[in-house]
């Protein structure tokens, strides 16, 4: 599988860190420093020269001083891992922390970015984060591995994954053969869309080549330079392509009712939610209840006012330059805000089957559907 690096997008605190650059254009940079720990984590392996180095140790110490300042507020601690924050899809979990609904339930949470859904749950995984923002169809994958995942509230009923081609020969699914499919990582729900919309048109996923490409910044410039023939993309990076290609053209569409309805055959899909681990989960009740009264108030927030004042809200660093493309993929997203926070046994079953089409694991396991997700901190 190609990859491209992905750029991360800044979290509030990341965007002050650089100087509050747009997540989009010229001034977007890379980060350019990998960190890596000794076996006895008390020194890093790496190298880094004079300056770099002081900088990065008063950055370390000012987030320690912030960490150390919640923690003498008597806030509860959570890190929250997103793949890709800056998109639109996963905007209630940076407003939250804008408009202040964590604070207000006790909460001092950390928002992590990474470059997509599969390395946010690595994270997990790994332990170097206690929540995912991030979509459900991970915790039905993960079971099959006898890894049990759970989520705890759902924040879309659309996914809002869009399959767009960037060049006009390539008007249908099946023009894809042969061509190069941008997602935005390796085993992510961008790849998983992609493999089911290949298998419900007759190809296989090794029929293309798929390249990691991000979901921001990188995703617009591999469009737009023609790395990639296609990519499955979300807003507001698919506003940019469309109005930097004119000729772009829409294959496959689940920002609406009609377009989930068209590609899966149900009128809603569950997306995007809060998941962990169940030992977490179990051992976190309080946090867990918290984050969900927190994200619930925040989709609340949302559906009632207007695109305007949810830009407003936004960190600048995720406002593009284009206030009408903002504006419009804010619109979208506001019809995919779920209106309860809550699953359903239907909802699940319908993104066991879609993941079956294309997934063998899928397919073989016997999978208790129940263990993936709970309504009782929506319920509350």
């Amino acid at each position: 599988m190609r990859h491209y690096p992905d750029r991360r997008m800044s979290s509030r605190c990341g965007a002050a860190i650089r100087g509050g650059k747009p997540a989009f254009g010229p001034a977007f940079e890379p980060a350019s420093t990998e960190w890596k720990t000794s076996r006895s984590g008390d020194r890093l392996a790496g190298r880094i020269a004079g300056p770099t180095f002081a900088i990065v140790m008063c950055a370390m110490a000012l987030l320690s001083a912030c960490a150390a300042h919640e923690s003498e507020r008597g806030r509860l601690t959570v890190r929250m891992a997103i793949g890709g924050q800056a998109q639109l899809i996963y905007l209630a979990a940076t407003l939250g922390q804008e408009l202040g609904f964590y604070g207000d339930e006790g909460l001092a949470v950390t928002l992590q970015d990474f470059p997509g859904g599969q390395k946010s749950l690595e994270a997990l995984l790994g332990g170097s984060t206690d929540v995912v923002c991030g979509f459900y169809d991970h915790t039905i994958v993960m079971a099959t591995n006898h890894r049990e995942l759970r989520a705890f509230v759902a924040m879309l009923r659309y996914p809002g994954l869009v399959a767009v081609a960037a060049k006009p020969e390539i008007t249908r699914i099946e023009d894809l053969k042969g061509r190069i499919v941008g997602v935005s990582a390796a085993g992510s729900s961008t790849h998983f869309f992609l493999n089911y919309l290949l298998a419900t048109h007759g190809m296989k996923p090794e029929d293309v080549s798929a390249a990691s490409i991000g979901m921001s910044a990188t995703a617009v410039g591999a469009m737009t330079h023609a790395r990639v023939d296609a990519a499955i993309m979300t807003d507001p990076a698919l506003e940019m392509v469309r109005r930097q290609l004119p000729g772009a053209r829409i294959l496959a569409d689940t920002r609406t009712a009609e377009g989930t309805r068209a590609v899966f055959g149900v009128d809603i899909y569950p997306s995007v939610v809060l998941y962990s681990t169940a030992q977490w989960i179990g051992g976190h009740r309080d946090e867990a209840g918290r984050l969900a009264r927190a994200i619930t108030r925040t989709l609340e927030w949302m559906r009632t006012h207007s695109p305007e004042d949810i830009r407003k809200a936004m960190p600048a660093a995720f406002r593009t330059e284009n206030a009408p493309a903002d504006l419009e993929g804010l619109e979208s997203l506001q019809a995919m805000l779920s209106e309860d926070g809550r699953m359903t046994p239907e909802s699940a079953e319908a993104v066991r089957k879609v993941l079956a089409v294309s997934l063998e694991s899928v397919r073989a396991a016997r999978i208790d559907l129940s263990k993936t997700y709970t309504n009782d901190f929506v319920n509350r």
